[in-house]
């Protein structure tokens, strides 16, 4: 019934939008007066809005005249509304990505209201920054915006004026490096540089002093010492079937705290949100003196991983935090693809851990599917599957190499 509503919907718009698609069509040929308005969509979490900030930087710095506005859901306000490169915030509950339950006609009653709004900012160009949001592309093309960047992926397709071929797997921040490089161009602005690397196109996500400091005191009140060897580990993740074996994690912390040495024992952290309160829980069951957060702002979350001395996570959103933060860090990866979802950064500090085992049910791996009933889910464990011998590998690996760096530092100096 949602695909019958959802082609009929597309099929009226395509209609009924002819006269609009052709003044559109008429305007985009036109070079818009400055300064430019340019909106760019993104409806979904933490880590897929952060891989979209180096995109958001290139913009700015390449089209320093233009207004610059954004449009994220609310669940993402914290994470853009300290970015710099932006003019302009606007939110939106994007259909299907609030994780509760909607109408069948909530998600085109949402559609049409949210086009009217934006048809008030007059926006000479537009990003529909996921590539299989065809929501968000009929959203620009209502909008009346000439100039509509996406991928061409159906159903959206046909509401976009710039549809790039969508590429063989590549990393998400590429992806949206191409769509806004490819805007540039539309608008006649210089293209941007290659190659696109976490290098030259790194995160932007800066904890304030104020984060700091109440990272800071946080951890003096868990009986952390300022200079105590921090692991941290963010074990949750919005899909369960990313998610590994709590007495994994177990395993691995108080192996690492024992072989770990310094002036100052090491200390393990536990993170997560209000609502991973019980997995948290869980795992710190199997970890004598483990620490506990779960009420940190992305803010303080940035905080606190940029204190650690490394970062054991699943593929989440707090995971690319700690990149941003330059945190080294070890990523456990089963049904997603880290070629497209994996951290950005220097692959020498932010190590994935991919399952090579194919789960029973699955024809390939990764499979990219994340929508599994709980009854589901034991016949898919790739994730599960990762040993603790892996993890421990890797974590001290990096432990190491941090350890050779700084004394190289100190040498130096």
């Amino acid at each position: 019934m949602k695909r019958f509503l959802r082609s009929l919907l597309l099929l009226a718009v395509r209609l009924l939008g002819w006269p609009r698609s052709f003044r559109s069509a008429r305007a985009a040929r036109q070079r818009p007066v400055k300064p430019v308005r340019i909106l760019l969509v993104r409806p979904d979490h933490l880590g897929d809005v952060l891989l979209m900030t180096p995109a958001l930087q290139a913009l700015r710095e390449h089209a320093p005249d233009a207004q610059i506005t954004l449009l994220v859901g609310p669940w993402s306000r914290e994470i853009v509304v300290r970015q710099q490169a932006l003019d302009h915030l606007r939110i939106c509950a994007f259909p299907g990505f609030q994780r509760a339950p909607q109408g069948m006609l909530a998600p085109y009653r949402l559609l049409f209201s949210t086009a009217r709004e934006m048809r008030q900012g007059r926006y000479d160009l537009a990003f529909n920054l996921r590539p299989d949001f065809w929501w968000g592309a009929a959203l620009l093309y209502l909008a009346g915006i000439p100039r509509r960047v996406g991928y061409a992926l159906q159903p959206g397709q046909p509401f976009l004026t710039h549809a790039l071929p969508y590429p063989a797997p590549e990393h998400a921040a590429i992806s949206n490096l191409r769509l806004v490089n490819a805007g540039l161009v539309a608008l006649g602005y210089e293209e941007l540089a290659e190659p696109f690397t976490p290098q030259n196109y790194p995160m932007h996500f800066t904890p304030t002093t104020e984060e700091r400091t109440w990272a800071r005191e946080r951890l003096r009140a868990e009986g952390i010492a300022d200079d105590a060897p921090l692991i941290l580990i963010p074990p949750g993740s919005g899909g369960a079937v990313k998610l590994w074996r709590s007495e994994a994690w177990a395993t691995c912390a108080n192996a690492l705290r024992a072989w770990l040495t310094s002036s100052s024992p090491a200390r393990i952290l536990l993170t997560g949100s209000p609502g991973e309160r019980p997995l948290v829980e869980e795992v710190a069951r199997g970890i004598p003196g483990a620490a506990l957060v779960t009420d940190a702002t992305i803010g303080q979350l940035a905080s606190l991983l940029e204190r650690a001395a490394c970062v054991l996570t699943v593929d989440n959103g707090p995971g690319h935090l700690a990149v941003a933060q330059g945190t080294p860090s070890v990523h456990l990866f089963g049904p997603t693809d880290p070629r497209i979802f994996g951290p950005w950064g220097d692959a020498a500090r932010h190590v994935v851990l991919a399952s090579t085992q194919r789960c029973p049910a699955c024809s390939a791996i990764p499979c990219g599917r994340l929508d599994w009933a709980p009854a589901e889910l034991p016949e898919h464990p790739c994730v599960r599957v990762i040993s603790e011998d892996r993890v421990l590998g890797a974590a001290k690996s990096l432990l190491h190499a941090e350890e050779r760096q700084a004394k190289k530092q100190a040498q130096e100096t």
